[in-house]
């Protein structure tokens, strides 16, 4: 089991345990117990789960996808225990599936089960690229009844950069041919890269300041000016990342995230202090409350602990610890 910053093995895998506990017996993990999950934050925790040794939980989590996707390709927004609870369907949650099936083959070698799960990356990338515009920025979301929303989200856009990048990995894995996936990849990264004024301007949260340089679409000197840009903005000193710039709310994703982002820029103190400030949200069993408000110290929403903060941690943890299949998946470029 990985150490990284002032985290055990067994304190990782213990949250990884707080992530199983909320595994409900169809697959489904919710955000917290009683809570929804979205299929971006679920595939996160079942990432968590497969870097932490528990495989079988990970299949699980994909199996519930598996029984749930459209027959477009897609995933409704969000899901409780009950089912659909927000119909809407996101790209940026749909194309996902494509990292979490990468990663699970990292963590596995299993080609059988990257065989056995080909159809669905398959159809749900396609369904995303049927949003991706002539420029090539992929619109955030569109109603069940395809009426789509009218502009995309930066942060949204780079991860689907990304996760075509997995998909594109994942083809060329199993000897197929997908040459459209990688034409669709290069305009969306190079509009994230290069024009980001045309998206939905959402300059106050965090994940629109390192989104570009954690999803590998800006790299080199301006993915490091791009961090230093942000950083006295979004982060409180030996506090955390703030998840919106004009409050003082420290995040537990946000700041893990963040690590990630400074790793792959090549700043492995500064990644390390990031995750090291996490510690303050973190609970006896392992979970991570979702963020902290200062000066008060008020944990908030409420005593809200939730899954995709601990597998946000977990991932992080597994980056900065380095030599594992996966540690690379968002910081050497494994997925381009």
């Amino acid at each position: 089991m990985m150490a990284a910053a002032d985290l055990t093995g067994a304190e990782i895998h213990r949250s990884a345990r707080s992530i199983a506990d909320l595994q409900l017996p169809s697959g489904m993990i919710e955000w917290f117990p009683g809570g929804h999950t979205d299929p971006w934050n679920h595939i996160e925790a079942a990432m968590a789960l497969a870097t932490c040794g528990l495989v079988y939980e990970a299949e699980r989590a994909y199996d519930w996808l598996a029984g749930l996707q459209r027959a477009d390709g897609s995933w409704h927004n969000y899901y409780t225990a009950a089912g659909v609870e927000d119909p809407k369907l996101d790209t940026n949650c749909v194309a996902y599936i494509a990292t979490g099936i990468w990663h699970h083959y990292l963590t596995t070698g299993d080609v059988e089960g990257l065989v056995d799960r080909w159809s669905m990356v398959e159809q749900a990338i396609d369904f995303v690229l049927t949003m991706q515009t002539s420029r090539g920025e992929v619109v955030w979301a569109r109603n069940v009844e395809d009426r789509p929303w009218t502009y995309a989200l930066l942060t949204g856009s780079s991860s689907i950069g990304h996760s075509l990048g997995c998909a594109i990995r994942i083809a060329e894995t199993l000897d197929k041919r997908r040459d459209d996936w990688r034409e669709a990849r290069t305009r969306l990264v190079a509009v994230v890269a290069n024009q980001p004024q045309i998206f939905e301007p959402k300059d106050r949260w965090a994940m629109d300041w390192y989104y570009p340089v954690l999803t590998g679409a800006v790299v080199g000197e301006a993915a490091r000016t791009m961090l230093r840009s942000g950083w006295d903005t979004f982060v409180m000193e030996g506090k955390g990342v703030r998840c919106v710039s004009d409050r003082p709310w420290v995040t537990t994703a946000e700041t893990a995230e963040c690590a990630i982002a400074h790793l792959a820029t090549g700043e492995p103190e500064k990644a390390s202090d990031l995750l090291a400030w996490t510690r303050r949200l973190r609970d006896h069993d392992g979970s991570y409350f979702t963020g902290l408000a200062f000066p008060e110290l008020v944990f908030f929403p409420g005593l809200e602990r939730s899954a995709y903060s601990a597998a946000a941690v977990i991932l992080a943890a597994d980056a900065i610890s380095g030599g594992s299949p996966t540690s690379g998946l968002f910081v050497s470029g494994s997925a381009i």
